[in-house]
């Protein structure tokens, strides 16, 4: 098969349309939709076609990425698209959906003649933009001929976990590493916190641990992004991120595994959404140990 495919990407929020614009690059014909098509307008100017509904934008696709908010819209958003599925295409499902959600849209795909794969990234706007996710992918062999060049299009490395996507193997290893990095998030906006309440300078601080097994970079990417005040355009938005955080509970809960730091970030999250970040980078959650202080 021809390495050049017809890709339809359904969702074209940050980390869809930099994958939509990063196949297009790449040589293959891209369709594009996206619930407010104002958002999707700009990937015009990569050559990407942008249909008016889910139906117009798969049609004739060789390959269906989803990179929606959660597994019930992806869910609803194949729905619309299901009359214009074409039998034998592959279903690319990036959306991180939960455990529950993911042998769901694994039946749905098997009802319409599709191959499924369970594929969530790791990476944000900027990996995202430059083509260097990880693709954590699970899904039967024969067919990964065609979804390989997606991959290769949107990521620097691709993670096989397995060969049937409804065990949601690819799930669990994406929540098992979101459970880190917003267990690191939430710890960056506190210590960032306590040091303003104690009068100690951040630099402090970081030259304390500098170099040390404390060290690490993405503490320092992550507070500079509050100390800059350059939480926008977010990396990983607070709203998204809280989303992740209660799946992840969620998968402890239904595993007999209590999980307390991505409970408590979660609701961390949650109230600096209420204080008007919902939409800023995922550190901007260092606002919720200020209840009282308004948005910036």
């Amino acid at each position: 098969m021809t390495d050049k495919l017809t890709v339809s990407v359904l969702g074209t929020g940050i980390m869809g349309a930099a994958m939509a614009r990063n196949l297009a690059r790449a040589g293959h014909t891209v369709h594009a939709w996206n619930r407010t098509r104002a958002k999707a307008e700009p990937l015009t100017a990569d050559g990407v076609r942008v249909a008016d509904d889910p139906a117009g934008a798969v049609r004739d696709a060789d390959v269906v990425l989803t990179m929606l908010y959660d597994g019930a819209a992806a869910r609803d958003v194949m729905r619309e698209a299901a009359p214009a599925l074409r039998r034998g295409a592959a279903w690319v499902q990036s959306t991180t959906a939960g455990l529950d959600a993911v042998p769901e849209l694994a039946a749905f795909a098997h009802e319409h003649g599709l191959i499924f794969y369970d594929a969530p990234v790791l990476g944000t706007r900027q990996p995202a933009e430059a083509g260097q996710l990880t693709v954590l992918a699970a899904g039967p062999t024969e067919g990964r001929d065609t979804v390989t060049p997606v991959f290769d299009a949107v990521g620097a490395r691709t993670v096989w976990t397995g060969e049937d996507g409804s065990a949601a193997s690819a799930t669990r290893l994406k929540l098992v590493a979101n459970s880190w990095v917003i267990a690191a998030t939430a710890a960056a906006g506190e210590t960032l916190a306590l040091a303003k309440a104690l009068g100690v300078a951040p630099g402090g601080f970081f030259d304390l641990i500098a170099g040390g097994p404390l060290d690490m970079g993405y503490l320092h990417a992550k507070a500079a992004l509050v100390l800059d005040d350059k939480l926008t355009p977010p990396q990983f938005a607070v709203g998204t991120a809280e989303k992740d955080a209660r799946l992840i509970v969620a998968a402890g809960e239904r595993h007999g595994v209590r999980l307390d730091v991505a409970a408590a970030s979660a609701e961390r999250l949650a109230r600096a959404a209420a204080q008007g970040h919902a939409d800023e980078d995922m550190v901007a959650a260092y606002f919720a140990s200020f209840p009282d202080e308004p948005a910036s």
